[in-house]
């Protein structure tokens, strides 16, 4: 029997490991500079990455349940190190097309692999704080981009940006396999009377998930969370230094506390989540964004704006942990891993979708009040939904026994 603390810190190392997928702005600049792609195309390259994440955790989340932790975290491992090595091929070369096609898609398998890889382990080490149990390991990935963005930057002023992917793809890959390879499903939990055993693993399978409306709309209310959050993340710094006048060096902090609170408030929503309950904290998210978003469109005060984006962030970080707890609520963690890989294709597209649509709305309408009243309005919608998934559970199948 493994223990079950050295199982939640591997999860925390594979997720901090892949988490630096949202330090890639700190690499922007410097590729432009380099290689003369625009804004949009280097941009393109993370889009495309996030896009991956969804649809292979999607696709591949059955693939973690029939082979486990190990086998998909390894498989995570080679993904990853495969895109990281070949994105420093990509720049060598300058190349865009080989770009989009090592950090976007194949880094992105990696993402999507190693991003479901352990949630699914840690819930059956700690079944009763699953919220807290999920909240660990995934705010590794919220926290990720605070470590890697100042190493990132380093490295790359002192051997450049093709050094930085050849490094950080040595050390990456070292720490997702060392995490992998300790990562084991709990041992089968049995209670014998007689000949019967009891299976610890019971619920519904991820086709009979997916077919219930329940799935639907956690699908959506998480969509919409994703979007309305990843939008405010593209234009933060941005939108502080045109609509409450910072300069550059403020903006930055600012940006630096919201990964703080990305990657806090994955584990302390996560957590309260135990207490409150899954429902009632996604009523409160979706509450708080309503108001927070609707006083963000007129708000004039840097201290005032910059705590409206942070209550935000960190709400937009706990939908992220609390997820795969209020999955196995509804559902069981009998496929946990697969169903949990189906509602991430959500943010697959919301990673696209926000910051165009966030934008797009930006360019038409010289400002962003329109979209910030545009996501309170969605919010209303989401708590609307959240409150009817609330007093509508759907109820899980009994535990599987089994004859011996």
């Amino acid at each position: 029997m493994r223990n079950r603390w050295l199982i939640a810190l591997s999860a925390v190392g594979i997720h901090l490991s892949i988490g630096s997928v949202y330090a890639w702005s700190v690499l922007t600049r410097p590729i432009m500079e380099q290689l003369g792609f625009s804004l949009s195309q280097t941009t393109w390259a993370f889009s495309l990455a996030i896009l991956f994440l969804g649809f292979s955790a999607g696709f591949l989340g059955k693939y973690v349940e029939k082979y486990g932790p190990r086998r998909s975290g390894l498989v995570s491992m080679c993904f990853f190190g495969a895109g990281m090595f070949g994105t420093a091929l990509a720049l060598h070369l300058g190349s865009l097309p080989l770009l989009y096609l090592f950090y976007g898609c194949i880094g992105g398998i990696g993402l999507g692999v190693g991003y479901i890889t352990p949630v699914s382990t840690l819930v059956k080490y700690f079944p009763d704080h699953r919220g807290f149990a999920t909240g660990l390991a995934i705010m590794g990935f919220g926290f990720a981009a605070l470590l890697a963005g100042p190493v990132m930057q380093a490295l790359t002023v002192r051997f450049g940006l093709v050094g930085n992917f050849l490094i950080l793809g040595t050390v990456y890959m070292v720490m997702i396999g060392a995490s992998s390879l300790y990562l084991k499903a709990p041992e089968t939990q049995t209670e014998r009377e007689g000949s019967a055993v009891t299976h610890l693993a019971h619920g519904m399978t991820a086709a009979e998930a997916m077919h219930t409306w329940q799935f639907g709309a956690l699908w959506w209310i998480f969509f919409i969370n994703i979007t309305c959050g990843i939008g405010l993340l593209a234009v933060a710094s941005p939108m502080a230094q045109e609509v409450v006048g910072m300069d550059a060096a403020r903006a930055a902090s600012m940006v630096g506390i919201i990964g703080l609170l990305n990657g806090g408030g994955r584990i302390a929503w996560s957590t309260l989540s135990d207490y409150l309950g899954r429902g009632v904290t996604y009523l409160l998210f979706f509450a708080l964004e309503t108001g927070a978003f609707a006083l963000l469109a007129d708000t004039r005060d840097a201290l005032a704006f910059q705590a409206l984006v942070f209550l935000i962030i960190s709400c937009y970080g706990g939908g992220f942990s609390c997820m795969p707890a209020y999955l196995s609520d509804l559902f069981g963690t009998r496929e946990l891993s697969a169903i949990h890989g189906r509602i991430l294709t959500a943010w697959g597209v919301a990673g696209v979708v926000g910051p165009t649509l966030i934008s797009l709305l930006r360019e038409r309408t010289q400002g962003y009040t329109a979209i910030l009243l545009l996501f309170a309005a969605l919010f209303v919608l989401n708590f609307l939904i959240a409150a009817v998934l609330k007093m509508h559970a759907v109820v899980e199948k009994e535990p599987v026994a089994e004859a011996q």
